[in-house]
């Protein structure tokens, strides 16, 4: 299953200068935070597969304009061709704010959405807007990741780990692959084509 990962910043390739063969061969299109309502809307009208999204810290606008013919995979799950996909938005809490929450807040969503992941039978990909602490994150709070994150990949160990909210520009040091203890980590910044094995 070929998946669309996309974050924090519209891809210029995909909306300025768009053409509609450019999503031939994808299955689905995952937006893991911080991205205008409208550049998944527009996507939306060309794309006949599921377009899943979490909230970044920065979209208190989709309480009022939510993307058009997306899904909303926030504290949810999603199952599509027998592939299990959980979803968690939201970032280290900096500032009052939509999509902010502290690691005390974010654990007991972690929590409630383990409950869930327990009667669906575990989970297959693990979206968030912000990464794991230590895993792609950085030192400052605003971009600091969470640790509770931790508790999901030991109990339920997705093969896949997607997040957004550290750009691949803020540091040369970042990378867009990481493997913790056998699950693929991705920083979805701005887009990446990922090829997942059923």
């Amino acid at each position: 299953m070929r998946i669309l990962f996309l974050s924090d910043e519209p891809s210029k390739g995909l909306w300025d200068y768009f053409e509609p063969g450019k999503l031939e061969g994808i299955d689905m299109i995952i937006s893991c935070g911080d991205l205008p309502p409208q550049y998944l809307s527009f996507l939306a009208t060309y794309f006949k597969g599921p377009i899943l999204y979490v909230h970044g810290n920065h979209d208190g606008c989709y309480r009022e304009t939510p993307p058009d013919g997306c899904i909303d995979i926030d504290g949810k799950i999603f199952k599509y061709n027998g592939v299990k996909i959980a979803g968690l938005g939201g970032s280290m809490r900096y500032l009052e704010g939509d999509f902010q929450f502290t690691e005390n807040q974010q654990k007991h969503r972690i929590f409630r959405l383990m409950f869930k992941l327990l009667f669906h039978g575990g989970v297959d990909i693990f979206v968030s807007h912000s990464p794991a602490a230590g895993l792609g994150d950085a030192e400052d709070l605003p971009h600091r990741g969470y640790k509770c994150f931790y508790r999901l990949f030991k109990m339920y160990h997705p093969k896949v780990f997607a997040h957004g909210h550290v750009h691949m520009n803020y540091s040369y040091k970042q990378k867009r692959l990481t493997d913790h203890e056998g699950i693929q980590v991705i920083n979805a910044f701005e887009r990446y084509l990922y090829d997942y094995e059923e």
